[in-house]
């Protein structure tokens, strides 16, 4: 007897078959994947744990308050700074050091003080005027380290001590923190009305010169007056924005509705419009191509010219534009041909999206889940953010020797500010600081604080998709309650949404955490990446800088340093490549994770099998997901983008004062701030329902072709699709309502 060969297993799995119990979505279901639930809950309660020691150990009042150089907090309540809340820098030139970019901290004293500097004085002028008004030495002793009653001390041990600056100028309170009061008259930068002025050290400098002192201040002092005229602007026009994102709502809403009559209508206009303006572009060069001919060197070729820089070089040759033609003529063809061979699937991917439009109609609850997941995510954002402050206050003020002409071996060493002026390292770099850097130690916690900030990190990523994938599952799952009932909308479940996200938290938490840690994983994979690349930048600026720093007898430093020029690009090519790569693979993975949780949320299998099956389902449908894809893609883009421009449009003619004849707009300093906090408004306000309608049609996509699979549309196997939908599909006529029942 022969033995019966065994049939190979279906590359694209094996179709759905035909199940009279089957009516939608699972109810009777079990837990899946609970070992990943487990990690995952184990993950949270770290996660709390990990809360809870950094709320014991960080200080967030040390990014609140400014710090002095000795680590105290200016304006903390119950210390001796509680009544001096203002940060002082005794001079304000040094922080042109080039050690002030590298170590974020400018080479000089600072203090805490209870008001800035109002006038011009330097410690020299105050010891000649003691004695004739020791108010003097009074008022400028309130801005040295430790008071002492006279000002017998001579200027060089003052500086030696380090105890008072040297000079003091006008300024004024910002960010808490002493800047120069800048101001300009007539046309002149000036300092207090002055635009000439001692150091205190015998040098006269100008104005300009302490600008660029204090240049990355000067842009905070910029942005003061702009930040001023931005809150009144929108202290005026509150309400306005208000009103703008409350009607991007109601658009967004009325546009998804009106979807199933305008779906069709709005693709063949696209269409139209682009195979209207890819004939424009070939009737375009062919004019071009035309008005060149004999002209003198239109007749070289590309190869005869080689490559040039100026790109009009080559808008000169007739062999251009035939090119352009040619290229534009094959994408007119490709156009035209696919709309006539993928019409069928196109109208059935314009047929389901007028379907997803009648589903959200009929479950109208969904539209209101976004503001669900805006909470959970705000939540998370909240959480990471104050942890990430805590961890990074921990510990004791760590002090670091900064050198102002940036060239002391020993700067960046941690030192000692009680004893700094008494070791042997002040005598070797003259004018070296020993500064307050950061917040650290040397215990086990502080030790293993950058790993806490990553771990913070990932489970910050690990929530944040599992919400996106909560959303996902809950939203399918109403969906498809809707797509499964026969009648329509009769035998559509109570409370669908509810439901689903009920079913989803208390059967697939665990599904939804697998999916989520696989992205999560990819996404802090390609931080590293990023981190990496940014950390090598850095580290090759270094190096060149140690290189032209170099003096005349070590040229060969330039040579070495240029040795690895090779490597290093190989390493940048190899660094893009694995950039591109995993870039795709977290859409790819997005893409395949989304269907999973409509499978999730239909059958209620665990996350590997319904994805799986998803995949073949997708596979067996592959030309009928490139078609649905695109479509709808081009629908939800020119949705956000009518909303949006809508919206924009009559704010900008709110705001620039266009309509006095309907309403008088508000008088602005800058009428594109309410302007564009209103666009982008509207654009995320629109994602959000449109997330939810991508979110419908994915999954009625899925329950589509499904039902095709299961059913043939004869009265025992009949299709759930609406007539319309079956039409199209020219199979079996769908059986009338009435035989059904």
């Amino acid at each position: 007897m022969a033995q019966r060969r065994r049939k190979p297993p279906n590359v694209k799995g094996e179709p759905r078959t035909f199940d009279p119990n089957f009516k939608g979505p699972v109810v009777n279901r079990s837990c899946t994947d609970v070992l990943c639930f487990i990690i995952f809950i184990l993950f949270i309660i770290g996660y709390i744990i990990l809360g809870l020691i950094a709320w014991v150990n960080g200080d967030p009042r040390r990014v609140a308050y400014p710090t002095d150089s000795q680590g105290h907090f200016c304006g903390q309540k119950g210390t001796p700074n509680e009544n001096k809340s203002i940060l002082f820098y005794f001079n304000l030139f040094s922080c042109t050091s080039p050690s002030v970019m590298v170590n974020l901290q400018c080479p000089t004293t600072q203090i805490c003080v209870s008001k800035c500097p109002e006038k011009f004085l330097t410690y020299v002028e105050t010891q000649l005027l003691y004695k004739k008004d020791k108010n003097s030495w009074t008022y400028y002793s309130q801005f040295c380290k430790s008071p002492f009653s006279k000002s017998d001390r001579t200027l060089s041990q003052i500086l030696m001590d380090d105890n008072c600056p040297a000079a003091i100028f006008p300024s004024k309170p910002f960010l808490q923190r002493c800047f120069p009061d800048f101001s300009t008259k007539n046309g002149t930068l000036t300092v207090g009305n002055k635009t000439m002025f001692e150091d205190g050290k015998g040098k006269t400098r100008n104005a300009g010169e302490l600008r660029a002192a204090a240049n990355h201040i000067n842009k905070i002092l910029d942005a003061k007056s702009l930040g001023t005229k931005l809150f009144e602007d929108y202290a005026t026009t509150w309400y306005w924005i208000l009103t703008g994102l409350i009607i991007t709502m109601l658009l967004s809403w009325i546009f998804l509705i009106l979807l199933r009559f305008t779906a069709g209508f709005l693709f063949w206009v696209f269409m139209s419009g682009v195979i209207g303006v890819i004939g424009y572009g070939i009737w375009h060069c062919y004019k071009e191509y035309n008005n060149l001919r004999g002209q003198e060197n239109s007749h070289l070729t590309i190869y005869d010219i080689g490559i040039q820089t100026d790109i009009s070089m080559y808008l000169q040759l007739r062999q251009t534009w035939l090119a352009f033609m040619i290229i534009l003529c094959i994408l007119e063809a490709l156009v035209i041909l696919m709309l006539i061979f993928l019409r069928n699937r196109i109208r059935i991917s314009i047929a389901l999206l007028k379907e997803g439009s009648k589903a959200i109609r009929y479950v109208p609850t969904t539209l209101i889940y976004p503001v669900l997941t805006f909470i959970f995510l705000s939540i998370c954002i909240c959480y990471w953010a104050v942890i990430a402050v805590y961890l990074a206050t921990s510990g004791v003020p760590i002090y670091k020797i900064i050198a102002p002409a940036g060239q002391c071996e020993h700067e960046n060493k941690t030192c000692d500010p009680e004893i700094f002026n008494t070791t042997e390292i002040s005598k070797a770099c003259p004018g070296s600081q020993c500064i307050f850097a950061f917040y650290g130690g040397k215990s086990v916690y502080h030790q293993y604080i950058p790993t806490l900030q990553t771990f913070n990190l990932f489970v910050f990523l690990w929530l944040i998709n599992f919400v996106f994938a909560l959303g996902q599952c809950t939203l399918a799952g109403a969906f498809a309650s809707y797509y499964w009932a026969l009648e329509k909308p009769e035998d559509i479940p109570p409370y669908p949404l509810f439901t689903a996200f009920g079913r989803a938290i208390r059967y697939h938490t665990g599904s939804l955490a697998f999916g989520s840690l696989i992205l999560a994983l990819i996404q802090m994979f390609r931080i590293v990446l990023e981190y990496l690349d940014k950390r090598l930048k850095v580290l090759g600026t270094r190096e060149c800088k140690t290189c032209w720093l170099s003096g005349p007898g070590e040229v060969g430093t330039i040579s070495r340093a240029a040795a690895p020029e090779s490597q290093n690009n190989i390493s940048k090519f190899l660094q893009c490549c694995l950039k591109c790569c995993f870039w795709c693979l977290e859409k790819a993975v997005k893409f395949l994770n989304r269907n999973a949780y409509v499978m999730i949320a239909i059958h209620g299998k665990n996350f590997c099998r319904s994805a799986k099956d998803a995949f073949n389902l997708l596979i067996r449908n592959v030309l009928k997901v490139a078609v649905m894809d695109k479509v709808t893609d081009f629908v939800l883009i020119l949705g956000k983008m009518l909303v949006t421009g809508c919206i924009g449009v009559l704010a900008f003619l709110l705001f620039t004062e266009r309509l006095p004849i309907l309403i008088e707009g508000p008088s602005l300093n800058y009428y594109w701030v309410p302007l564009l906090t209103v666009v982008i408004g509207s654009y995320l306000i629109a994602h959000g329902f449109f997330s939810v309608y991508a979110m419908c049609i994915d999954t009625l996509f899925i329950c589509f072709c499904e039902d095709l699979e299961r059913n043939d549309g004869s009265t025992e196997k009949p299709y759930f699709i609406t007539p319309t939908l079956h039409g199209i599909l020219n199979k079996k006529q769908l059986v009338p309502q009435k035989q059904k029942e």
